[in-house]
């Protein structure tokens, strides 16, 4: 049985054009009345006509992105993606639309604004979720997308740093300089990367025979307040560590103000590592030990990928895994 607008217009108790607008995600519908007939959309396995939708619009020559709104436009990680995502979209002929959401159903709310109002035609995604609802959305739309990071299913378009990798080689430089407490303050589990980092951090424990303390192992929120509060509490216990990785630049450089605030000189007291290598990092007093990932370089990656789909050209590499490089800096050297 064919599933139709009408279909879930009988299920649902609303009219046609009701339904048709909720689930272009148009702000006319209330929130209620949309989640209610986006659910029984999902239940039905609704599938829209993305053929007629197209041949009705036309292409955008517009690709999207959509950033968390706690990013705000001050996150270097989003800036440097995003300068790659505009310079090779320009490059052939294409607008970027950006949008920044809440990481919430407002979020998810907006991916369907975007892709059922045909305002783009495909979407750049980053800093993936485990169980992704984005992704799933967005593959039940055959909407064309591209991803920074890895997908648990593997069946889409990616570029990706390997964090374990990198991880495992800032883990054997501080070993290499005398550290042995070594404290980590990793991002949230829901973040796909974190869990991919976090096993470097265990792979790299365990293969040079170092116990894992609970207490060294906190956590913060990817910007550097939470990463100076996070050091804080490791640079408080009993008997602190010697070397503080971050699970990126900017709850790395918190770190090394958390040290800098107890009198500690980093470097020679604490070594600091962390993992992206913004433009901040080199600018650092001192600069900042950290994993190389070419986020620009991926940026202007993701958007040719992205867009060779789009025109129906095949991709050269359907999944790109991009090596690390650990950049040693004076924030993690003995002097």
């Amino acid at each position: 049985m064919k599933i139709t607008l009408r279909t879930i217009a009988e299920e649902s108790g609303f009219s046609i054009t009701t339904v048709s607008r909720a689930l272009a995600g148009y702000d006319d519908v209330n929130a209620e009345t949309r989640q209610h007939i986006i659910e029984i959309a999902d239940r039905l396995g609704y599938q829209p006509n993305l053929t007629a939708r197209h041949l009705r619009s036309q292409q955008t020559n517009t690709i999207g992105m959509i950033i968390p709104r706690t990013a705000h436009f001050s996150d270097p990680f989003y800036m440097e993606l995003l300068s790659g995502v505009g310079r090779e979209a320009s490059e052939y002929g294409y607008d970027l639309l950006l949008s920044a959401q809440t990481r919430s159903e407002e979020e998810l709310n907006s991916y369907r604004r975007i892709v059922g109002g045909s305002r783009v035609d495909g979407i750049v995604l980053a800093r993936v979720l485990v169980n992704d609802p984005r992704i799933d959305y967005l593959q039940r739309q055959r909407y064309p997308f591209v991803v920074f990071g890895r997908v648990e299913s593997g069946e889409c378009p990616s570029v990706d740093v390997d964090g374990t990798a990198g991880i495992r080689q800032v883990i054997a430089h501080f070993v290499a300089n005398g550290h042995r407490r070594i404290g980590v303050i990793r991002s949230s589990h829901a973040l796909m990367f974190t869990g991919q980092r976090y096993a470097g951090y265990v792979q790299a424990m365990e293969s040079l025979g170092l116990p894992r303390v609970d207490a060294y192992e906190v956590e913060g929120n990817l910007t550097q307040q939470s990463g100076q509060d996070a050091a804080a509490r490791l640079l408080d216990l009993p008997e602190p560590p010697t070397a503080i990785l971050a699970f990126n630049d900017l709850m790395a450089l918190g770190a090394m103000a958390a040290v800098q605030q107890r009198g500690l000189t980093v470097g020679a007291d604490v070594a600091v590592a962390g993992f992206d290598d913004i433009s901040a990092a080199a600018g650092a007093t001192p600069p900042l030990t950290t994993v190389r990932q070419p986020i620009h370089d991926i940026g202007s990656r993701l958007a040719s990928m992205l867009i060779r789909q789009i025109q129906g050209q095949p991709l050269d590499e359907f999944q790109v895994l991009v090596k690390p490089e650990l950049i040693i800096r004076a924030s993690s050297r003995r002097r």
